[in-house]
């Protein structure tokens, strides 16, 4: 992506604003729904700046994947689970909040430092790099043909067993002679196969 030296500026700084603030709410927040949220903002942030180093391909996979993937998962995990439970409170917690804070001023120390006292190569022409969606395909159906179609058969056999162990025969209760037909008598009750198993070794 060609853009001008001033896009460019400008819009690392909001990228880089909009993650910074995004991943401290996914910390901060107490409601674990507005982080689940801000986790997506995290993502997406992420994904422009991909597109501003010419990754096209990754800003694309980390939109489709973690946010349209990942993230929606969380949420419906979240949002199905919905347990309200008084938590205790936790030993020496202040003592922990503040070991934690002591690790994290010192991992972002350490990355000021690197980034400044680094010589990074930078020029001020700007090169037309080839899309890598393109070189990834070559690479995809040339090189990496086999491992790649070895993966999608790996993945399909996963998701057949998924479906498997998951499964649930839907068996009808036996109705007697001297039952009378009810509206709860038509109903297909599910059962599992292991236990539709044991019924009928016991007759």
């Amino acid at each position: 992506m060609n853009l001008a030296e001033g896009v460019q500026t400008v819009s690392l700084v909001v990228l880089s604003a909009m993650l910074t603030a995004s991943a401290v709410g996914v910390v901060l927040l107490p409601n674990i729904v507005y982080a689940a949220f801000l986790l997506g903002g995290c993502f997406i942030s992420v994904a422009g700046l991909y597109i501003l180093l010419n990754a096209d391909f990754v800003a694309a996979a980390q939109v489709l994947i973690y946010v349209g993937a990942v993230n929606v998962l969380i949420l419906f995990a979240i949002m199905l689970v919905n347990k309200k439970q008084d938590y205790a409170e936790v030993k020496l917690g202040f003592l922990r909040s503040a070991i934690t804070a002591v690790v994290c001023l010192a991992l972002f120390a350490l990355l000021t430092v690197t980034v400044t006292s680094t010589n990074w190569a930078v020029t001020a022409e700007i090169a037309a790099l080839p899309s890598t969606i393109v070189l990834l395909a070559q690479h995809f159906f040339s090189d990496y043909l086999l491992p790649f179609e070895l993966a999608s058969v790996l993945l399909l056999v996963a998701l057949i067993g998924a479906i498997v162990l998951a499964r649930r025969e839907l068996v009808p209760d036996p109705i007697t002679s001297g039952e009378s037909i009810t509206d709860d008598s038509l109903e297909l009750l599910e059962r599992p196969k292991e236990q539709l198993a044991a019924s009928s070794s016991d007759k």
